[in-house]
Parts: C-alpha cells; sequence; structure tokens
C-alpha cells in the first residue's frame, strides 16, 4: 500500500492507493551486463604493421560505449613469443612490444573509465611460456624453483635408451602432453604446445606468484578477470611415483587426437575449484581495501553442468566465479537445431544458477567459428536476439554484432598452432584463423583495419558490405538489430523479469520476459526455412489483443511500431523479432508509484 500525493487545480488529494510493488533486487553492475570480448591482434591496428594494438582498441572505446555494453575483455596482452598468440606468457607483469607498452595500456584504462566502460584482463594460470625466467630457472634446477612446473623421470623404456612419458596424456594440440628435457633429463608436462609448459599449483610459492599477479594488474586498475583453461589446473598426484594412464574416450581412432582420451586424471580435480574460490576472496578483498565497484572473475571451463554449478559457489557457501562461462549456446546447439533444443538449453543453464546469483550467456569466441557460420548468414540477428533476450549477463565477441563470418585460410597463410600441428591434411578442421580475422570497420582498404597494407591474418572477402560504417547508415541492419536489442535490455522487465523459453512449434523458439506492472516482451524466432503461423494468446498472462513489433530482424517484412493479432502472428522463413504488450495507463502510474516508492 503506498499514499500517493496528486494535484488537482485549486485542491490537494491525498490518496491512498493500494498498489502492489514487486521489490526489485539492486542488481550489481555485472549482473546485467553486456560484455564484449577483444582479440587484440585483430580488433583495430594504430600504426600500420598490420597488428591490431592497444591504441587501436583506445581509438574505439566510443564505439563500445555507443553499442551498449559495460565491459570488455581481451585476450592475453602480456610478453609473449606469440606461439599461441599470447597465451604463451614469458612475463605476466609486461606488455607485448607489438600492442604497446604500459603506458598505452595505463591509457587504455584511464579512457575506458572517462566514457564509463570496465577492463577486463585475460588471465592465464596454468601454463606459462618455456621462455618465462620460472620455466628458465626450473629447467636448470635453480633452488627454489626446482617444482614451479610438474616434472617427472619417466618410465623405463624395454627397448633401452631414454626413458618413456611418463603416461599417456595427450595436449590439447595433438599428441603427447610430456616433453623431454635434455637439460634437466625430464619430462615437463604441457597441455597445451611444447612451449607451454604446466605451472604446478600444489607449490604454495607458485600459487602466490599467481594471486600476484592478480593483484599486480588491479593496482593498474582492472575491473576483473576472465581466467583461461581453469578445469586444466590440477592433475592427480602420482601413485607410488607413477602417473595413470588415461582410458579412451571412443570418440575417436586417432591417438593422437586430443578426444582420443576421457581426461579424468588431468581436467577438473577437486583442487580446482579450491583455487576459484581463493581467487574470488582475493578479488573481494582488494574491493573491500580498495573501495570502487565489484572486481569480477569469469572463468572459461568446458565441463558438466554440475561442475559448473560449483563454480558459483561451494556447499559450505565459499564463493567463486561470478561468470563461470556458460557455454551451452556454443557445445550443444547447432545448425538443424530444434526449438526444443534451445529451450533444453536455456533452461539446463537456469536450473543450475543457484540463487542470488546471475546467470550468463556466451554465443561465440576468438576459439569456435562464428555465429554466422555455424547457424548460417540468415540466423544471425535471431542468434543475438535470444542471447540479448535472457537474463542475466552476456559475452559477445567482436564482430558478431556486425554479422561476420569465419574467413578460408589456406594452408600457406594459417598462423593457429592447433592448425599447424594437425599437417595440411587436418588443419582446416582444426584451426582458429577463420574466426579471428581483421575486425571490418568500414569499405575502405583492408576494412579500415590498419593503414598499412598487410594484415596478419587476411580481411574477410565480404568486408565491403559487412562492416560498421555501411550497417550503421542502412535502415536495416545487423548492427542496429544489435543496438536495439542492448537498450532493451536497460528496461525493468529485461533486467528483473521472469523468463520462459517455449518451443511454440517444432521451429519457432519463443522466449517470454514479463514483470508485474510492466512491459511484456516476446521474442519469437523462426528457425525454418518455411513460413509459421502461430497463437501467442497462451505465451503470456493477460496479453492484449494486439501487440507492438519493438526490434525486428533483417530478414523482416515489419517495422517498428507495426501491430500484429496476438492470435494470428506469421513468421517468414528464418524471421525473428521481439513483441511488446505496453502496460496500460493504470499499469504505468502504478509502475511510476512503485519506482518512485522503491527508489525511496
Amino acid at each position: 500500500m503506498v499514499l500517493t500525493l496528486r494535484v488537482v487545480p485549486g485542491i490537494l488529494l491525498l490518496t491512498l492507493a493500494v498498489v502492489s510493488c514487486v521489490d526489485l533486487r539492486t542488481l550489481d553492475w555485472w549482473e546485467k551486463a553486456g560484455f564484449y570480448q577483444i582479440y587484440p591482434r585483430s580488433f583495430k591496428d594504430s600504426d600500420g604493421d598490420g597488428i591490431g594494438d592497444l591504441n587501436g582498441i583506445t581509438s574505439k572505446l566510443s564505439y563500445l560505449k555507443e553499442i551498449g555494453v559495460r565491459a570488455f575483455w581481451m585476450s592475453p596482452i602480456n610478453t609473449s613469443p606469440m606461439v599461441d598468440f599470447g597465451y604463451d606468457i614469458s612475463d605476466y607483469r609486461e606488455i607485448q612490444p607489438e600492442y604497446g607498452t604500459m603506458a598505452d595500456f595505463e591509457n587504455l584504462v584511464k579512457e575506458a573509465k572517462r566514457v564509463g566502460l570496465k577492463v577486463i584482463m585475460d588471465f592465464v594460470p596454468n601454463h606459462s611460456s618455456d621462455k618465462h625466467e620460472w620455466f628458465v630457472k626450473s629447467e636448470d634446477r635453480v633452488s627454489g624453483y626446482e617444482d614451479y612446473y610438474v616434472w617427472h623421470d619417466g618410465v623405463e623404456n624395454p627397448q633401452g635408451g631414454r626413458k618413456l612419458p611418463p603416461s599417456n596424456w595427450l595436449q590439447a594440440f595433438r599428441k603427447s602432453a610430456w616433453q623431454w628435457s635434455e637439460k634437466r633429463q625430464q619430462y615437463y608436462l604441457h597441455q597445451f604446445t611444447v612451449e607451454q609448459p604446466d605451472l604446478n599449483y600444489r607449490n604454495p610459492t607458485v600459487v602466490q606468484e599467481m594471486k600476484d599477479v592478480l593483484t599486480f594488474w588491479l593496482d593498474k586498475g582492472v575491473d576483473g578477470f576472465r581466467v583461461d583453461a581453469v578445469p586444466f589446473l590440477y592433475e592427480v598426484l602420482p601413485t607410488n611415483g607413477s602417473f595413470p594412464d588415461e582410458p579412451r574416450s571412443g570418440l575417436t581412432n586417432d591417438p593422437d587426437d586430443f578426444d582420443f582420451l576421457e581426461h579424468i586424471y588431468t581436467q577438473n580435480q577437486p583442487e580446482t575449484l579450491d583455487m576459484v574460490y581463493q581467487w574470488r576472496e582475493l578479488v573481494d578483498n582488494y574491493q573491500k581495501d580498495h573501495g570502487g565497484e565489484t572486481r569480477v572473475l569469469m572463468t572459461e571451463g568446458y565441463t558438466s553442468l554440475q561442475e559448473l554449478r560449483k563454480y558459483y559457489v561451494s556447499a559450505g557457501g565459499r564463493l567463486g566465479s561470478h561468470m563461470p562461462f556458460n557455454f551451452g549456446m556454443i557445445n550443444d546447439l547447432k545448425i538443424d537445431s530444434k526449438a526444443e533444443d534451445f529451450v533444453n538449453v536455456v533452461q539446463s543453464w537456469m536450473d543450475i544458477v543457484p540463487a542470488r546469483h546471475a546467470a550468463n550467456w556466451v554465443m561465440g569466441n576468438h576459439d569456435r567459428p562464428r555465429v554466422g557460420t555455424r547457424f548460417g548468414k540468415e540466423r544471425i540477428d535471431a542468434m543475438n536476439m535470444i542471447i540479448l533476450s535472457l537474463p542475466g549477463a552476456t559475452v559477445t565477441y567482436q564482430g558478431e554484432e556486425i554479422g561476420m563470418t569465419d574467413v578460408q585460410i589456406s594452408w600457406e597463410e594459417t598462423k593457429d598452432p592447433a592448425a599447424c600441428n594437425a599437417g595440411e591434411s587436418l588443419y582446416a578442421e582444426k584451426s582458429r584463423d577463420p574466426c579471428r580475422t581483421p575486425f571490418q570497420w568500414d569499405d575502405s582498404t583492408l576494412a579500415g583495419f590498419t593503414n598499412g597494407s598487410t594484415t596478419w591474418l587476411p580481411v574477410g572477402p565480404d568486408y565491403r558490405s559487412v562492416n560498421v560504417k555501411i550497417e550503421n547508415g542502412l535502415e536495416k541492419s545487423h548492427l542496429k538489430v544489435y543496438k536495439a536489442m542492448m537498450r532493451l535490455r536497460e528496461s525493468k522487465t529485461f533486467q528483473h523479469g521472469s523468463v520462459k523459453a517455449r518451443a511454440v512449434k517444432e521451429n519457432v523458439f519463443a522466449i517470454v520476459r514479463e514483470l508485474q506492472n510492466y512491459n511484456t516482451y516476446i521474442t519469437l524466432v523462426n528457425l525454418g526455412s518455411s513460413i509459421e503461423v502461430i497463437d501467442g494468446i497462451a505465451l503470456a498472462s493477460h496479453l492484449p489483443s494486439k501487440l507492438s513489433f519493438e526490434v525486428v530482424g533483417v530478414n523482416s517484412h515489419h517495422i517498428r511500431g507495426g501491430a500484429v493479432a496476438t492470435n494470428d502472428i506469421l513468421l517468414l522463413p528464418h524471421e525473428s523479432f521481439v513483441l511488446v504488450a505496453r502496460v496500460s495507463p493504470v499499469d504505468r502510474l502504478q509502475e511510476s508509484i512503485c519506482e518512485t516508492w522503491l527508489e525511496q
């Protein structure tokens, strides 16, 4: 019950209004944010060398603000030999010269804060470069560094000669995860390339070293970390000096392929979760000591949903990752997925999100084919509408907002170690280069990515029509759809409303967002190639006889503000749009009263 004051000419009325107000929990900045992933090498080149850099990112901060994102995270910018393009770090406290200087980074952080953007660093804790000072000293058995990495003598070779690898473990980029060191006369573990030795987290000094790295960058003003390859942090302890072999997975007959084994001894060990909880304590304590807004942890872990639930919080209540990345949209959906498949992906994630924690949705990244390639160009708007209609945080990989697609890369042009290690016959299957090509800013030479004459990877052949400049000028474009959805996410309904994912028909997927006294929104996507007609009356409670188009995809013949009969909604092949049922004047008054009361 809310007491309101109304003024009628000449009369002051005190009104007792019976208003039911929903107490909306105040959301932390990250719980409702749009995050944007920048692959620095391919975002924007400022010095003409064909490689993106920090000053290039700084020059485009206004673009990020314009499209509505709240924060951006950058793939690694630390000093690196670039064997795995920054994921092989040789100095955790320095900037890769190709990308700029520490002064450039500090300026980037300063400018980001000025325009209201958060900066998220990529933290790579599982391994370093073999050029890192720690590994060099460990290989030389320098006192104090002997077990910074995972070393083993190997097992006896029945044929004589050098000992064999300690176990059958495989690296992510094919072949054995063990490499012999002539200098140390032992094997070291590397779950990625040979040049990326695994750090030993059973050594408390290593644990503290990496915590100090986090503190170093927090002191530089970053707002959080995306933590790379978390499930790999720990391996089982050896038994009687021996590491156990992993069992075959049955997924492939190629004994060199990572998927040949089931990684039960090298991933998702119990100690891994404890490490995540320790990192959360560090960032939380940093905020308590230094003030400011929440510093976030975003963790990359391709693992089971039940395991990911533990990343949020332990059974005993220890907090972990703010955002254990939700890869359901990447792993479990494909071009021929039906509406029910989308429902299952949404519902399965919502089921594991603990109370008073936020969901998150990731549609693409630098390791997987682009959305338009995975689902088809005609579904680009549909996929962006889907993740931006769901509650919680979203992560957009650079270029998805303009509909960039994978670029065909020849064997001669290939740079990705995953592809190079696979060889010419298999490289295309393993390569991540096609989704890492330069961002397409305009229709000038080399897509406005650089003023130089070359780029480190080829520019997409469609850059003259798929770019920011062109799409900003069109009446309908992927970019304008994305911006419209990001604006919609600022609404109370999208931030606080209930969510229902529905399979209306085999190929018609619906997301319904409702909140008492506020507008109701219905996102409809036709996944199929046939015209569909649906009755939307039952999709939400108390729907009017007509709905309005709020956001329409480029494949739609509708316009924003147009009306449609709720019981007779037609969707063209691959069409997607968001419909709105606006609150009545009475509801709008009630909404205004509630907002005023809740703010007080």
